[in-house]
């Protein structure tokens, strides 16, 4: 059952709430760990000329050289106790990324953390997990969290 995990990441300690439930089940399991952050290239309005764009990319550049850094961190974390873990820093729509990664590298489950807001804050402000828990094809371990 559970040999490869999704977990997606956004850098948060609230996102990291997560770690724990997963390396239970990957000790568990002897599940492989596949670490994700997803990385939103910042084009904005306006103007777009080559220098514009060359900053674009400069900081996105940055930006998944911070994320693969922070993935470094935790993924040695877990190979200290044992665990295999692949990292993947990834570009795109956030939902739509976390499903093609989960599809693509065939994990046979996804976890993640939860704001667990709801309401009005979710119609106004979307959420990655409602997102993953409607259109995810496997299953999912959401762990709800509290202000961190």
């Amino acid at each position: 059952m559970y040999k490869k995990i999704l977990v997606p990441l956004d850098g948060s300690p609230r996102a990291e709430k997560i770690l724990p439930h997963v390396e239970d089940i990957a000790l568990l399991r002897k599940a492989k760990i596949l670490l994700l952050q997803v990385v939103r290239l910042g084009l904005s309005g306006g103007e777009l000329t080559t220098a514009s764009i060359q900053a674009h990319l400069d900081d996105f550049k940055k930006r998944s050289d911070q994320a693969l850094h922070y993935l470094d961190g935790i993924g040695g974390e877990f190979r200290e106790k044992g665990i295999q873990v692949k990292k993947m820093v990834e570009s795109g729509p956030v939902v739509e990324t976390i499903l093609r990664i989960a599809s693509q590298e065939s994990v046979d489950l996804v976890a993640m953390a939860s704001h667990g807001r709801g309401g009005l804050y979710r119609v106004f402000y979307g959420s990655v997990a409602a997102g993953v828990l409607h259109r995810i094809d496997r299953p999912l371990l959401l762990v709800r969290t509290r202000n961190v």
